[in-house]
């Protein structure tokens, strides 16, 4: 009796123990798959914030890619217009002793060359100068301490020709009481302070082809109005650095080739 309730006490506790051993080990189960789900969610959000990122880098890319191309397309143009430039600017320079012949019919050269100290041209404090465009001679305050060369105009109306900005002006006609009406591609906007006062001036700047002496080059201007001083034309430091010295107190020490005197509006000492 004793024998047969022992062995159903063990096999009782046998089936406990078997069925404790399975809840528990349902547990473990299900808490390992809880577990494995809340990973793979956490690796899908990982892998969308990357694919988000992704898409982002290649969008920026291709911003990247169309500013590239709009930059270089400018860039042509811009070259396209310099050389183009440079091109009318040469020209104009080659055409330089065709103009001195249209405005009078050639004469024997019988003038001196220039004065030249260590290679470089000496000039007075005032000297004829020939602005090949429009062909006419006027006389130049030469100024040292001026950076940029500045010519008389009026009526200054900016424009644009061909997508480039021009410039449309009207300069005195030396010895007469004229204008004459010029148009130009406008080279830059220098920025002028004047000693009687602060604030700064913007002023449209060409390039023109000159003569001072027997020396010819191509240099900026400033166009301004200078009716308020004596001379219609200022020569700055841009034409001075390098080629010209300054013989303070001197006047006219340069002599413009022959065919180019005083009926273009140059004084003579």
């Amino acid at each position: 009796m004793l024998s047969t309730r022992s062995s159903r006490s063990r096999i009782t506790r046998l089936t406990f123990l078997l069925g404790l051993a399975v809840l528990l080990s349902g547990c473990s189960h299900d808490r390992y798959l809880f577990l494995e789900r809340a990973e793979l969610d956490q690796l899908e959000q990982q892998h969308k914030l990357q694919q988000q990122r992704i898409e982002a880098l290649e969008a920026l890319e291709t911003r990247t890619l169309e500013q590239f191309d709009v930059m270089e397309t400018r860039q042509q143009l811009r070259q396209q217009a310099l050389l183009d430039r440079l091109s009318r600017q040469q020209d104009l320079i080659q055409s330089l002793p065709q103009q001195q012949a249209s405005i009078l019919p050639p004469q024997p050269t019988t003038s001196e060359p220039s004065a030249r100290l260590k290679g470089k041209l000496v000039v007075g404090e005032t000297e004829p100068i020939y602005i090949a465009d429009p062909g006419l001679v006027y006389t130049a305050r030469i100024d040292s301490g001026a950076t940029t060369s500045s010519l008389h105009a009026l009526n200054i109306q900016r424009f644009e020709r061909n997508g480039q900005p021009w410039v449309r002006f009207d300069i005195s006609v030396p010895g007469r009481d004229e204008t004459l009406t010029m148009e130009h591609e406008i080279s830059r906007r220098a920025r002028i302070i004047q000693s009687n006062t602060d604030d700064p001036e913007r002023r449209i700047v060409v390039e023109l082809p000159f003569m001072i002496g027997d020396h010819r080059d191509l240099a900026e201007f400033t166009l301004s109005d200078r009716s308020h001083l004596t001379y219609p034309v200022l020569v700055g430091r841009n034409i001075l650095r390098d080629v010209m010295l300054i013989d303070v107190g001197q006047e006219f020490v340069t002599e413009l080739p022959e065919g180019l005197n005083t009926e273009q509006g140059a004084k003579t000492p």
